[in-house]
């Protein structure tokens, strides 16, 4: 069972999320909260798999709050789906370096919402290639020098090839195929990467290997 926290400033828009997760059998709303400090509780005491946090909230926005999720070690196992009305801009980039495992318009179309949620709910960042190019080419600039106090000289080889086509977008099977390795191979060279880079998930693995210079940001 996926357990989910609904954090939003907006009554009719939780309630209409509910009601659409509330109708699968393999997803529970836990709880509710309408700002982010009430949210920080309920993640506290709930412990949900995934709380959908909008970013601009009162007295704690979405940001804030991520960043207090993802610091706390307790926290660990929760995964923050950010929520925005306006698409990938500087605020959804700051929650992602926060530690947030992705983001949701908040028009969605609900087949993809449903889809969404289970897949944060396995560890997956919300991040297609089209929104990882956007990201690297809005908002990273100005590559590290490759490995230089990054931690990727902890890296071995196929790991740091496992995490260069994390960030170009592919998943595990594509990349299991790519590297010929089998998925399971795949997902344990990306986990080792996680760990040895402390990075809470693959959207921070993203955003590290671009500014690091492991990969390069395509022109198209």
């Amino acid at each position: 069972m996926i357990r989910v926290l609904l954090v939003d400033d907006q009554p009719l828009l939780r309630s209409g999320f509910r009601a659409l997760l509330d109708l699968e059998d393999d997803i529970e709303v836990v709880a509710e909260a309408g700002d982010g400090m009430e949210g920080l509780a309920l993640v506290r005491e709930y412990l949900p798999d995934i709380a959908l946090i909008d970013i601009q909230m009162p007295v704690v926005d979405g940001i804030e709050a991520t960043r207090r999720i993802a610091a706390d070690p307790a926290l660990a196992g929760v995964h923050v789906v950010i929520l925005t009305n306006y698409g990938f801009d500087e605020y959804v980039f700051n929650a992602l370096r926060a530690g947030a495992a992705g983001f949701l318009v908040k028009d969605i179309v609900p087949e993809d919402f449903l889809h969404a949620v289970r897949v944060a709910a396995r560890g997956d960042a919300l991040l297609a290639p089209s929104i990882t190019r956007k990201l690297i080419n809005r908002y990273v600039t100005q590559p590290l020098d490759t490995g230089a106090g990054t931690g990727l000289e902890e890296l071995t080889n196929r790991e740091r090839e496992a995490v260069a086509l994390v960030a170009r977008g592919l998943s595990n099977d594509q990349i299991a195929e790519r590297m010929v390795i089998s998925p399971l191979t795949a997902k344990t060279h990306i986990n080792r990467a996680m760990a040895k880079l402390n990075a809470r998930d693959r959207a921070q693995l993203v955003i590290l290997a671009y500014e690091s210079g492991l990969v390069a940001p395509r022109s198209s």
